[in-house]
């Protein structure tokens, strides 16, 4: 009976779920590298080696298990839940009850924090900064520095950050960062050491955490042996998905929680490694097996469940050529004759309209929108195609853009929240206090300065004279915060009395009020799904929702509408056909993608992950002339294209090539037509030589 849950999986599945399970409590000695490649069923594959650890006796609450959002862990956890049922019966959901362990690095990392924060030094009341928050702390320190000031241009506080979060995770010292990824800014090496110095010391001050410290100070703590084995003993088996995605920082904390790989599982595939942006290494995966004394065993999964045979030819291709890589050859049992097809176009405008007559052509046959994607390298190279399908009334969505908590009024109400929970926030007081009528950052940063010496910071807003032109609205404010301090409306109750006093200065902040009304509804709603506020604030800063502000709560005009997304924001996606935009040298690989032998080689990956999105069809589309812009020295301009250096001559068998249009009449008329428009349009420039 226990293992009829197993009878779907094939082979290599089974062979992964089953390895080095023994025991009374489910013991698992050696480590293990899963190499999961495109469609292979890696999620199903670890939920059943973690149902598989708990049916053979261990302990769900001893079982930590780590992905990159909480989505994912949650779907885990019900899928854990579903094949206990099999097994146990009723009893099924309080095993996965039981996983209380499964989340994202970041929120496991927070919790730790909390547990073990009077042993590192740390108050365990400390609030968590996202990434504006962050910057905003930033862009005070640097202010204070003076820096803002200076004669030639101090990098701004986006870039600041950025640059400190690259240092941090990928254990990297600044020079070499500032040598490798931001050379135009070298000059300031001194004066940015000063100026994270001055950043670290104004979060320990104010007790916040940002994100990276979440990472760093977990990664403090496991450096020391004794906390190290305490924490690592809290658990029997560690698994981690995703593992291609991690940085060195998360991998130094994995091999000290585990430094023998007792119990250790990790999954990812080392050919979807592209967030190297984030500070991702993909040697991590590559180095895994070799970092334990006998190596970790590695087992393959190679059957793709998506895709049809022809794509997983071509994209094996691809990938074929990478320099360094774990050995697989996707196969499966979808065949087809239809080959992935190779198009050449004249320039963006025809590779729009292609995009656009064949995207109907497919609705006309039965395909919904939905079930088809327009990728590509850079959001920017969709320009174009967003006007034509405008043009023909297409509707369509693009990935990227504004988050959902990077709205202001979103942030306004989370500011609230976070300063009532910790007065000595100062990023959250200061824009919190902005939110009143004649309070500027002048008055507000008094207030602070004010109230910060007082043991009880928000019970002294009362006893504080009331700021000109703020009238009734400070009273309010006041009790407000006060009420938030004792909790003595109970959670959630807190955020309703929170936003019920925010909305009339939102009235007055905003234009379209109404609209952001509906948004701060729907964060009331996520914020009920949550035990307390301490909880809300930090789960929802390490793993935001994905909406965007201008789509929540509004419902589209359309049903059904085409995706257009970047590539990195389609990983992990499929769609039944796939057109890939600017299959091109400086696209894919980008100009800016080419400077290093790791950096083409992450970029091959990109064109890999694309192309492996495709379940039906996949289309690569390579315009013979394309406008870039913000790439070159010589400033945006039109170039000349020659199709990808990822796809040679040799690889052309396994693509149906062509162009469009079609030659013919028709054609040759169009082509004229375009010849006019552009001698016109030189005409038309020479007239201001």
């Amino acid at each position: 009976m226990a293992a009829a849950y197993l009878e779907k999986l094939n082979d290599q599945q089974k062979q992964a779920v089953e390895h080095g399970v023994s025991g009374e409590r489910g013991d698992a000695s050696r480590p293990l590298l899963i190499i999961a490649g495109a469609g292979s069923g890696k999620t199903n594959t670890l939920a059943h080696r973690v149902a598989h650890l708990i049916v053979n006796g261990a302990d769900p609450r001893r079982i930590l298990l780590m992905t990159f959002s909480r989505r994912a862990a949650a779907e885990m956890a019900r899928r854990v839940e579903r094949i206990c049922a099999k097994v146990f019966g009723t009893s099924g959901s309080a095993m996965s009850d039981a996983l209380t362990w499964a989340g994202t690095f970041h929120g496991i990392g927070a919790r730790l924090l909390r547990i073990y924060a009077e042993q590192i030094g740390v108050d365990p009341d400390f609030t968590i900064h996202d990434r504006e928050d962050s910057a905003d702390l930033m862009n005070l320190a640097r202010h204070e520095l003076g820096f803002s000031k200076t004669e030639n241009r101090f990098p701004t506080k986006g870039t600041c950050l950025s640059i400190y979060s690259r240092v941090v995770n990928s254990e990297t010292p600044l020079d070499e960062v500032l040598r490798a990824f931001y050379p135009w800014v070298s000059e300031w090496q001194a004066q940015l050491r000063e100026l994270f110095a001055a950043y670290v010391e104004a979060k320990q001050a104010q007790n916040v955490l940002d994100y990276d410290d979440l990472l760093l100070y977990w990664a403090q703590m496991v450096a020391d042996p004794v906390l190290a084995e305490e924490i690592g003993g809290r658990f029997d088996h560690v698994l981690v998905d995703e593992y291609q995605d991690t940085n060195r920082l998360q991998s130094s904390v994995l091999l000290a929680l585990k430094p023998e790989g007792r119990g250790l599982t990790v999954v990812g595939d080392d050919a979807q490694s592209i967030y190297s942006f984030r500070a991702a290494t993909v040697r991590n995966i590559l180095d895994f097996p070799k970092s334990f004394t006998p190596e970790a065993d590695v087992i393959t999964l190679d059957r793709n469940y998506r895709s049809t045979q022809p794509i997983l030819a071509a994209a094996n291709g691809v990938i074929d050529l990478a320099r360094e890589r774990f050995t697989k050859n996707l196969w499966t049992d979808r065949q087809s004759s239809e080959r992935p097809r190779l198009l050449t176009v004249a320039d963006e405008a025809d590779q729009a309209r292609y995009i656009a007559e064949r995207v109907l052509e497919n609705r006309e046959s039965g395909m919904t929108l939905k079930q088809q994607a327009v990728l590509f390298r850079t959001s920017s190279h969709s320009g174009p195609l967003e006007v034509e399908l405008t043009r023909r009334n297409i509707p369509f969505v693009k990935f990227g853009g504004l988050k959902f908590l990077d709205s202001a009024h979103v942030k306004d109400l989370l500011a609230i929240l976070r300063f009532s929970q910790n007065p000595r926030d100062r990023v959250a007081g200061f824009r919190t206090m902005q939110m009143l009528p004649g309070v500027g950052p002048q008055t507000a940063g008094k207030i602070l300065d004010a109230i910060a010496a007082d043991p009880e910071p928000l019970a002294a807003l009362a006893e504080i004279p009331a700021p000109p032109r703020s009238g009734e609205d400070w009273a309010a404010f006041a009790s407000l915060m006060e009420g938030l301090r004792k909790g003595s409306s109970g959670w959630p109750a807190e955020i309703g009395w929170a936003r019920q006093w925010y909305e009339p200065h939102l009235d007055r902040i905003h234009e379209d009020a109404d609209t952001r009304k509906a948004d701060l509804l729907q964060l009331e709603q996520i914020a009920a799904g949550y035990p307390s506020r301490e909880r809300f604030l930090t789960e929802l800063t390490l793993d935001p929702p994905d909406a965007t502000s201008d789509q929540a709560g509004t419902p589209l005009l359309d049903e059904d509408y085409l995706i257009l997304s970047t590539i990195h924001s389609a990983k992990g996606q499929e769609w039944r056909s796939v057109f890939m935009l600017n299959v091109v040298d400086g696209c894919i690989p980008s100009d800016l993608g080419a400077g290093s032998t790791h950096e083409l080689e992450e970029e091959r990956r990109l064109l890999y992950v694309g192309m492996t999105r495709a379940r039906d069809s996949l289309t690569l589309i390579i315009p013979q002339r394309f406008f870039t812009g913000g790439q070159h020295a010589q400033g945006d301009r039109h170039v000349f294209a020659s199709r990808s250096r990822f796809i040679p001559v040799t690889l052309l068998q396994f693509f149906e090539t062509g162009s469009w249009p079609v030659v013919g009449p028709r054609a040759t008329e169009r082509a004229g037509e375009r010849q006019v428009r552009i001698d016109v349009a030189a005409r038309m420039r020479s007239m201001w030589k």
